[in-house]
């Protein structure tokens, strides 16, 4: 069969080449020309009037607003990350590290829809004797799971036509490869037409399709963001491959809120959900103990409890600033913030900061619990207990409010906290039953606060 025509196009600027080169003739940019089939409908001349009468405008007032139809995997923090369930149509993407448990995830999920659902697991790096081996080690019920081991796409085009399954799982797609492309798997221009292709025919027959992707060493989606925006959903496995917890946040939903995280513990029978995660980054032997404070974050429409940590030690050389799970550069910002508006001196100490279950935090409403359990290490003094702390540190000292302040105070009064330290813009206007709130407008009214509590 005679392979396609092909072009080599810009990434930077959509210049194109008849050839690769190693520098656009167009732009001048390096390592940007990526293979691309030809559109044969582009090259006919008639191609606008081959279109005339094909599509139709139309008021959007006239479109039905609907919410779409919801297929639930029947695991709960799966479909929580999801936004309630597969989309019929709908194209997940889930990345994250090798051997963080991508796989057994998905396995799980298609053996719990099986039973009502047809179902089609796709691998194009595992043999179906190295997945049935995963199966039975899961324990898991396996009779109408039904498996294709390909890479060629066409091969997979006819399989999911022919058998029409309601959902199918590709793992992964950078195995994938395309008869008109001479590139090899996994370059961009071959994960970009397999994603292109399996989407296209996802919603041409309404099958949900889940699509596994790899990551690069710095963590991100393999194929410069190529698939992230072609795909509806992508989803990120987070955690350290050395802990037994997991936890899948949703970076882009079009069907559902963005942020959203699910908690799993991996356990010898595959990923379990963990239907109380604030509980899981609480440590209930640790109370008493400087330079710990527990911080309400909100994770999608989820509040969760998470202990900040900080240890301050007097530095033997050039005093470093180290942060696991949070934005070093903000830690940088509050010391200088902590010295200038507080009084608190960190310029000749190492400063350590770690988010506890190796969450990863990126909103600005951690810089007050970090900064008090800097305080905390630094004066030797352990935080009241049963505090939990919220808020953003401005630059000029002030606590600005964090959204949803009230449900951040009603899980942490549910998990036996008694006291807040909260901004002043986000005081409850109806008080929280065995909940006392300290609502502070500056960063130095803060810590006279916590020397009264004492």
């Amino acid at each position: 069969m005679a392979k396609g025509k092909t072009f080599y196009s810009c990434s930077e600027c959509g210049g194109a080449s008849n050839r690769w080169q190693g520098r656009c003739p167009a732009c001048g940019a390096w390592n940007t020309l990526v293979e691309t089939p030809v559109d044969t409908v582009s090259q006919s001349g008639n191609r606008f009037a081959a279109l005339v009468g094909t599509t139709r405008v139309q008021p959007l007032s006239e479109i039905e607003a609907k919410e779409e139809d919801r297929l639930p995997t029947r695991i709960a923090e799966f479909d929580r990350a999801l936004g309630g369930g597969l989309v019929t149509g709908g194209v997940v993407l889930l990345g994250g590290d090798p051997g963080i448990g991508k796989s057994t995830l998905l396995l799980q999920a298609l053996t719990a829809l099986s039973g009502d659902h047809r179902v089609l697991y796709v691998s194009g790096e595992e043999s179906g004797r190295q997945i049935a081996l995963r199966a039975r080690r899961l324990s898991l019920e396996t009779e109408n799971l039904r498996l294709l081991a390909e890479i060629n796409l066409e091969k997979i085009l006819a399989v999911l036509q022919t058998e029409k399954p309601r959902v199918a799982v590709i793992d992964s797609i950078q195995t994938l490869w395309s008869g008109p492309l001479n590139s090899a798997p996994g370059s961009v221009a071959q994960v970009r037409e397999c994603a292109s292709q399996l989407t296209r025919i996802a919603k041409q027959t309404g099958i949900a399709l889940l699509l596994v992707g790899h990551v690069t060493k710095e963590g991100a989606l393999a194929g410069p963001r190529v698939l992230e925006h072609i795909v509806d959903t992508v989803l990120y496995f987070e955690g350290d491959t050395h802990s037994s917890f997991r936890l899948i946040r949703a970076v882009k939903n079009r069907y559902g809120a963005v942020n959203e995280i699910g908690v799993f513990a991996m356990t010898d029978k595959g990923l379990k959900p963990v239907n109380n995660p604030s509980a899981m980054f609480l440590s209930p032997d640790a109370r008493g103990v400087p330079g710990l404070c527990v911080l309400v974050t909100q994770e999608g429409t989820r509040p969760l409890l998470v202990e900040i940590q900080a240890l301050v030690d007097r530095a033997q050389a050039a005093p470093r600033r180290l942060t696991v799970g949070l934005d070093a550069q903000r830690l940088a910002m509050l010391l200088a913030v902590a010295h200038r508006h507080a009084g608190i001196q960190c310029f000749d100490q190492d400063v350590f900061v770690n988010a506890v279950g190796g969450v990863r935090i990126g909103e600005p409403a951690a810089d007050l619990p970090v900064m008090l359990a800097i305080v905390s290490s630094l004066m030797n003094r352990p935080l009241p207990e049963k505090l939990v702390v919220f808020g953003e540190v401005g630059l000029t000292g002030e606590i600005r409010p964090a959204p949803r302040g009230q449900e951040r105070l009603k899980e942490a009064a549910k998990l036996g906290f008694t006291r807040a330290l909260i901004p002043y813009a986000n005081r409850p206007k109806t008080a929280i039953a065995g909940m006392e709130t300290i609502a502070v407008k500056r960063i130095d009214d803060a810590l006279r606060c916590l020397r009264d509590m004492e």
